[in-house]
């Protein structure tokens, strides 16, 4: 752990950022393309109701973050501020606690989801046109892949936690490259016409499926010489260890549960203009995580550095994180604006050749990229709450976010404007959440004594 210690205490800030964020901005990247593969090559088909479908699954697909993010956010973030804090005895049975309560999680998920699969499907907005490929994805991605995909997540976090991030990422890389290899082999080789979506839920499932076994091997490899451990052996976490688990972890995933309602409100309000709005809507919405994805990468990579700078006592080095990571989110956020903007139509195109679909894709694209800088901050905001164990703020600025600006301007501008109005929400309900964002994140500094800074 000495290299890994220099790293969060004495190396330079650029330097120790792009060390544990690079990986990770990777992993985000590739992980991206494989969602967007399935997309992709569904668009070939030029068939809007398979990628209307794909688009319905989503909601739930996300799901598997939200149980993700109770063990893998909330075990995760714990075990960066145990090891700055000196306690690495109780880490190891913060890991192993954390890996078992994933396993638990996910069998009930995949269990209820296989219970009420239909009535889920109809409630998203399935039509007659797309109940059938929406029943195919979700059993293969989310009743028999779901349990490979929260382990697989949950098991990256905490290895990203004690800072072998370039591990955790390889993983999560390796299972997005052999989706998008698998996917034409099942959709256009193995199986017939008409089974696309089928095919894309088989590659992606047992992609994940690999991804988890590689995920098994590091893990218990780095068993032997890091603080994580598989075995409880009658030992468990403290009751405060449990508390500080569940005071992040449920906040987070409550955030990333609100994050998906939104999904679901935007699918719902989306399929009463067409599926084909629906479809298009559904490309957008991959299209544009590209930015996202990268800034996401950098918020995991700086947590670990906030959360143990901030237990080892280091108030500057913590805030060094912070700021140096939010200054270059920023910027490779604006630079997305102005590339989304102009290269809307090829974006559109790239995905699927309908022109009614990519003429209204262009439409949301270039209205929903506004968003993006204030997103981020947004983002970072809240990956920063996390890091210092402020689950309970990071909740307050999901819900701040979703059900005060978010959810109800969906509502209100599409019945105002229509379609035009549910695609210009984000940049308006982001916007004003950034600046909520920062209120609270004066007060948080006032409350730890801290000065009052950007």
């Amino acid at each position: 752990m000495d290299k890994k210690r220099f790293l969060f205490e004495e190396a330079s800030v650029p330097r120790a950022l792009a060390v544990m964020a690079f990986p990770t901005i990777i992993s985000q990247l590739i992980t991206l393309i494989y969602n967007l593969a399935d997309t992709w090559f569904v668009g070939q088909t030029n068939n809007p109701y398979m990628v209307a479908a794909c688009s319905l699954v989503l909601p739930v697909f996300l799901m598997t973050i939200v149980v993700t993010n109770i063990f893998g956010t909330g075990g995760g973030t714990l075990l960066a501020r145990l090891i700055g804090s000196g306690q690495d005895e109780e880490a190891s049975r913060v890991s192993a606690a954390c890996l078992w309560m994933a396993l638990g999680a996910a069998v009930c998920y995949s269990g209820l989801c296989l219970i009420f699969m239909d009535p889920l499907l109809r409630a998203l907005g399935a039509s007659a046109n797309t109940f059938t490929f929406a029943k195919q994805y979700m059993t293969v991605v989310i009743v028999i892949g779901g349990i490979p995909t929260i382990l697989s997540n949950t098991l990256s976090s905490m290895l990203r936690n004690i800072g072998l991030s370039a591990r955790a990422s390889f993983g999560l890389s390796m299972g997005g490259l052999l989706n998008i290899a698998l996917d034409p082999l099942f959709m256009f080789v193995l199986l017939p016409d008409g089974k696309q979506v089928l095919g894309a839920a088989l590659a992606t499932m047992l992609a994940n499926l690999c991804a988890l076994l590689y995920f098994i091997v590091v893990y218990r490899k780095a068993s032997q010489t890091t603080i994580l451990r598989v075995r409880m052996r009658g030992q468990y976490p403290s009751k405060r260890s449990l508390h500080s688990i569940f005071a992040v972890g449920v906040p987070s995933a409550l955030a990333v549960l609100l994050f998906d309602l939104c999904n679901i409100v935007i699918n719902r309000l989306s399929s009463g203009h067409g599926d084909i709005e629906l479809a298009a809507i559904g490309i957008v919405l991959k299209a544009e995580r590209l930015p996202l994805n990268v800034g996401i990468g950098i918020c995991l990579g700086m947590i670990p550095l906030i959360a143990y700078n901030y237990a080892s006592g280091n108030r500057e080095r913590m805030d060094a994180f912070f700021r140096f990571g939010r200054g270059v989110g920023l910027s490779i956020a604006l630079i997305s604006v102005a590339l989304y903007y102009l290269f809307a139509p090829q974006i559109m195109q790239a995905f699927i050749r309908d022109a009614e679909t990519v003429r209204f894709g262009i439409q949301f694209l270039r209205a929903r990229c506004f968003a993006t800088p204030v997103m981020f901050l947004c983002f970072s905001m809240v990956h920063f709450t996390h890091g210092i164990g402020r689950g309970k703020e990071g909740f307050l600025l999901a819900v701040i976010r979703q059900l005060v600006f978010n959810i109800p301007l969906l509502f209100l501008l599409n019945r105002l404007f229509g379609m035009s109005g549910i695609v210009w929400t984000q940049a308006v309900a982001d916007l004003c959440t950034a600046i909520a964002s920062y209120l609270i994140y004066f007060r948080i500094r006032r409350e730890e004594g801290w000065p009052v800074r950007l």
